[in-house]
């Protein structure tokens, strides 16, 4: 007699890779970016909140599933490793902690009370700090040593590692009051200042690669079109840093310092934004364009999600430094375009969850570089894209 097969929730789990970690990062952002929306809206305090709340529980049931997955599966996450398609992704995992722990201080604390939620963030910041700085020196590490890359298929995705330090940088000066005075409060702040360098700097060596890819070809496929947006998550959180600073620098480092840091905030906010404006419209042009070609949902629609909500808080951040009445409405108007990008790919999400789209049906659908098609024809086409065919044996 045949042993029965394993239900749906065991290959989900097999197969579960970092790549999930958008989900909470894309709803945590909604939480984050909307407590400073530059307008009043009624009852906007509670929806974040409840954003705030339910990203903290999908990040408990993912760090729970994951570790499950390690225990049960160590063939697969090694081959997650070492897939170079895969690997970046680990960075969504420390940009998970940090933007659930950032929302804990911003509206979590309502709710917890702020000792607690300091003490939250604390941990979350620091364990999130630990492996976005693992993950920025280990992932490129990998894909010079023990990757196998092809010539021209760098992708948005390769980011990931290198933005995660940023969101250590937006976000650690929100704990910044909370230590004493002096060498801690400078520390945290001049630290939160290198990992801003690091990321940035990293950045802007690795954008032309990505930008080269598009313009010589090959274009990237329709399942890997939403990672254009990846591009937002570095330049509107270091234009959020910049101002995040400015906000604390005062009484942490000498006058002349935080004027510095307050200059910083504008001369160099305003024209990154400038440039992440540009991008976020060639990236929604391009978009438009796989959708008319036939583009299905896969998990790369998160990437609508957190970057674009990095530019709302650095909208936002420029609004309260400028005074700029354009901005306020940026910010309002980006917002509005997460909460759409958020509702869609939560429900279809949630939709292929539910009907098990997510658990591969065959082996060629393991290599889709993290995509998680919902049709054969999707991961097929993300394995094309990943380019990643040869492994380390």
């Amino acid at each position: 007699m045949a042993a029965p097969p394993p239900p749906p929730s065991a290959g989900l789990i097999r197969h579960l890779g970092p790549n999930w970690y958008a989900s909470v990062m894309g709803t945590a952002i909604v939480a984050n970016a909307g407590v400073a929306l530059p307008v009043h809206v009624r009852g906007a305090h509670t929806f974040s909140l409840v954003f705030w709340a339910l990203s903290a529980v999908m990040l408990a049931v993912l760090l729970t599933a994951r570790a499950v997955h390690w225990a049960r599966h160590p063939d697969q996450a090694r081959d997650h490793l070492l897939d170079p398609a895969v690997a970046p992704f680990y960075g969504c995992l420390s940009m998970a902690l940090l933007a659930v722990g950032g929302g804990t201080m911003l509206v979590g604390k309502d709710v917890i009370g702020l000792h607690a939620a300091v003490v939250v963030d604390s941990v979350l910041f620091v364990t999130g700090t630990a492996v976005g700085l693992l993950a920025a020196v280990a992932i490129p590490y990998l894909m010079v040593e023990s990757h196998r890359i092809r010539p021209g298929s760098a992708s948005p995705v390769w980011l990931l590692p290198l933005v995660a330090p940023m969101v250590s940088a937006a976000l650690g000066p929100l704990l910044i009051p909370h230590l004493p005075p002096g060498q801690w409060q400078r520390a945290l702040l001049l630290g939160c200042y290198t990992m801003f360098g690091l990321s940035m700097l990293a950045t802007l060596v690795l954008l032309p690669v990505v930008f080269g890819r598009m313009v010589t070809g090959p274009r990237l496929p329709l399942a890997l079109t939403p990672t254009l947006f990846l591009v937002l998550g570095p330049l509107g959180q270091s234009v959020t840093a910049a101002n995040k600073f400015a906000d604390a620098a005062p009484g942490v480092v000498q006058p002349p310092y935080a004027e510095g840091f307050r200059m910083l905030a504008v001369i160099y906010g305003v024209p990154v934004m400038g440039f992440a404006l540009l991008w976020f419209a060639f990236a929604c042009a391009v978009l438009v364009r796989a959708r008319r070609l036939g583009m299905r949902f896969s998990l790369t629609w998160w990437a609508l999600t957190f970057p674009v909500g990095t530019c709302v808080t650095g909208a936002e951040g420029l609004a309260q430094h400028t005074g700029l009445t354009v901005y306020r409405w940026l910010a309002v108007f980006l917002y509005a375009f997460l909460l759409a990008a958020w509702a869609t790919a939560a429900s279809l999400t949630a939709r292929g969850l539910w009907t098990g789209a997510f658990v591969p049906a065959a082996t060629p659908a393991e290599d889709t570089g993290g995509v998680g098609a919902t049709e054969g024809t999707e991961a097929a086409e993300a394995t094309e894209a990943t380019e990643a065919t040869a492994r380390r044996p």
